[in-house]
This record gives structure tokens, sequence and C-alpha cells, in this order.
């Protein structure tokens, strides 16, 4: 069993800055993509960013130049620091992890989500 665990998010004023964190654990062979998701009242999940075991990263269009995405290897952890948030980034942010477990199975599973409020 593998499991993702969040934690960082709360209420922030626009301008400030937040960051998330999510915690692999569990028989975890590698961890291929971890990435943040979010999903807002109303709408669809929408990536926010994602990062390869390389680094490799990729980010909305919307979150550019403002919200960075990094990871611990060794500790099977991602981070996403988010600066000048504004309202519109209110939302639930889940953490997303694809790789593969000490039994060579394949897994893709999700965090809880965890709450990120902007707003004055």
């Amino acid at each position: 069993q593998v499991q993702l665990v969040e934690s960082g998010g709360g209420l922030v004023q626009p301008g400030g800055s937040l960051r998330l964190s999510c915690a692999a654990s569990g028989s975890i062979l590698s961890i291929n993509i971890m990435g943040w998701y979010r999903q807002a009242p109303g709408k669809e999940r929408e990536l926010v960013a994602s990062i390869s075991i390389s680094s490799r990263t990729n980010y909305a269009d919307s979150v550019k130049g403002r919200f960075t995405i990094s990871r611990d290897n060794a500790e099977n952890t991602v981070y996403l620091q988010m600066n000048s948030l504004k309202v519109e980034d209110t939302a639930v942010y889940y953490c997303n992890a694809q790789g593969v477990s000490i039994l060579r199975s394949y897994f893709d599973i999700w965090g809880q989500g965890t709450l990120v409020t902007v707003s004055s």
C-alpha cells in the first residue's frame, strides 16, 4: 500500500504565500511523477504543476512565475511553493503520485486534499 499525506493549506490574503507538502509512504520502489492538482467549487479538477523523477517540471499557464514545484526523492516528498496568491487560486489542492511499488505493480494515487483559501 502507498499513501499520500498532504499539509500546508489554509487561509491567506491576496498577494500572500503558502507552501504545500505531500509525503508518500508505504511499499514504494520509485515515484516517476508527482504533481499537484486543484479543484475549485463548481469546476473540474485541473493540473497545477508536476515534476518528474529527473526534476522536469510542468506548470499550468495560470500559475507560471508564481508557483514552484520541487521534490525530495530521498524522502518521497513533493512541495508546492505558492507566491503572489490570487483569489482565483482558492481551491482544494490534491497531491498525485505515479510510480511502482516494491511488488513491481504500478500505482497512481491521490492525497485527501488540502483547502487553500485566498481572501481578504
